[in-house]
């Protein structure tokens, strides 16, 4: 997809930080602001998190896949059944159209009908709340000053949580209701709704236009299986997280981003259909992690509504999981489209805190500054839709590597109008004969460390790592 942050989303994304508010009110006294320490995690990656309203972000997806060629983009069709066979799928669309393909995915979602048609169960705690999702326009952001933030938890007569859509005039409020004491979705008339934005602002006579009303279930459940021969689940479909932490949509996209390369590469014959089976070893133990995560998170927002924790004690954990960066960027795959190399896993004291960038086979690729020219550009910015090999320039690696599919950057390391970093080799763990082979979705698939140019060992590798026999 490349850098979303280079035109689209960041294009798209709400002003100001990854601040998050607790209080009474938005206008209350009683209110605190934590500021996500930023320049903490920057270093990172060539770029940095934003936040993107998902009516604005799939308009930057929807964009990008009506550019490629050969897609077929459809809506307001639902598709109303689907089978499968040995050699495909077959799908009835509600248009009457009739859809053969030679895989699918299930990305519908968190009540995923093609999850329960294919008889996969899911693991995890009950429903965890019956939630209600308000989104309005209101003015009064200008009463807001230095409580911008990105989030805020409140405690006013309605609790809820309110998401900064725009950080101008839309807004997002999440609340729930209880079943069980006779609450029901019923109860949030249009008149209900505008009481409960109000109680939120803290502004009695707040002229309020509700945009949409939605109930959601939240929960924190795996699916027992990601695959069922021709169809792969993905997304909340897979996985379904609370929203605290803001893991849902980057897990998902890490689904597909796994799986999609695969599927490309069967197709077209140049893997065997084994490597498909790496997409559920692979995926289904970073996805059950990142809900287990995301429960913790929801656990202390749980905790402080219902008066267990108090403001300052909810406020100082929430801050101490604000960053997640080993959740989000230090996973690793351990599956036959990795070739280990026999170097231990790094160990850090917090694995959800802590990230080490290492460039070991089956952890991400890590970012690394190189200059050409004298213009930066990111070891990630690299990485394309095929195979990519990293190796220090005069290594021998870029002739080995030739007629085979793989592209090819030789980096040095004091030459400016070459790819140049002086630190680069030593960060990815490569002696000046070294070379790293990088998957199609930035995961590292083989390095070696020092051995001499081989045109054998990287057509070796790529055999093993595709699968073919």
């Amino acid at each position: 997809m490349g850098d979303p942050g280079r035109g689209g989303a960041r294009g798209a994304a709400a002003e100001d930080t990854l601040a998050v508010g607790v209080g009474t009110s938005l206008t209350g006294e009683e209110f605190h602001r934590e500021s996500a320490p930023i320049a903490e995690d920057a270093p990172q990656s060539p770029t940095y998190a934003y936040i993107c309203a998902q009516d604005k972000f799939e308009v930057v997806l929807r964009s990008l896949a009506e550019s490629l060629p050969g897609t077929d983009i459809r809506f307001g069709v639902r598709m109303e059944s689907l089978a499968q066979d040995d050699s495909g799928v077959t799908a009835t669309m509600s248009t009457g159209e009739v859809v053969r393909a030679s895989y699918c995915i299930a990305a519908d979602g968190a009540r995923s009908g093609i999850r329960a048609e294919l008889g996969i169960g899911v693991e995890g705690p009950p429903v965890l709340g019956h939630m209600i999702s308000i989104m309005f326009d209101a003015d009064f952001v200008h009463l807001l000053k230095d409580r911008m933030c990105a989030l805020y938890f409140l405690r006013s007569a309605i609790p809820c949580a309110v998401e900064a859509v725009d950080n101008k005039r839309r807004w997002m409020i999440q609340t729930g209701y209880d079943p069980a004491e006779g609450g029901s979705e019923a109860d949030f008339t249009p008149e209900f709704c505008v009481e409960v934005v109000r109680a939120a602002v803290g502004i009695p006579d707040l002229p309020v236009e509700l945009v949409g009303v939605m109930p959601w279930l939240q929960q924190a459940v795996t699916a027992t299986s990601f695959r069922s021969g021709r169809v792969f689940l993905a997304g909340d479909a897979a996985h379904v997280s609370t929203p605290q932490g803001g893991f849902g949509m980057n897990c998902g996209i890490q689904d597909v981003h796994n799986l999609v390369w695969k599927l490309a590469r069967v197709l077209r014959g140049t893997a065997g259909a084994a490597l498909l089976d790496t997409y559920e070893s692979e995926r289904h133990p970073i996805g059950a992690r990142t809900v287990h995560e995301s429960l913790m998170n929801a656990l202390i927002t749980f905790r402080m509504m219902e008066g267990e924790l108090s403001l300052k004690e909810a406020i100082e954990q929430q801050a101490s999981r604000r960053s997640s960066e080993g959740l989000v960027l230090g996973f690793h795959y351990d599956s036959a489209a990795v070739l280990d190399d026999g170097t231990p896993a790094p160990t850090p004291d917090d694995p959800y805190r802590s990230y080490v960038p290492i460039a070991r086979p089956g952890h991400r690729a890590p970012h690394v500054w190189l200059t050409r020219d004298g213009a930066e550009v990111s070891t990630l910015d690299l990485i394309g839709p095929g195979f990519t090999l990293l190796t220090p320039k005069g290594s021998g690696w870029r002739d080995a590597a030739a007629g085979l599919d793989v592209e090819v950057f030789e980096i040095s390391a004091d030459i400016p109008s070459a790819l140049t970093s002086p630190t680069w080799a030593k960060e990815y763990g490569l002696t000046p004969t070294g070379a790293v082979l990088i998957r199609p979705d930035g995961h590292v698939a083989w390095r070696t460390a020092a051995a001499e140019a081989d045109p054998a060992a990287l057509r070796d590798a790529l055999g093993k790592l595709l699968a073919r026999s």
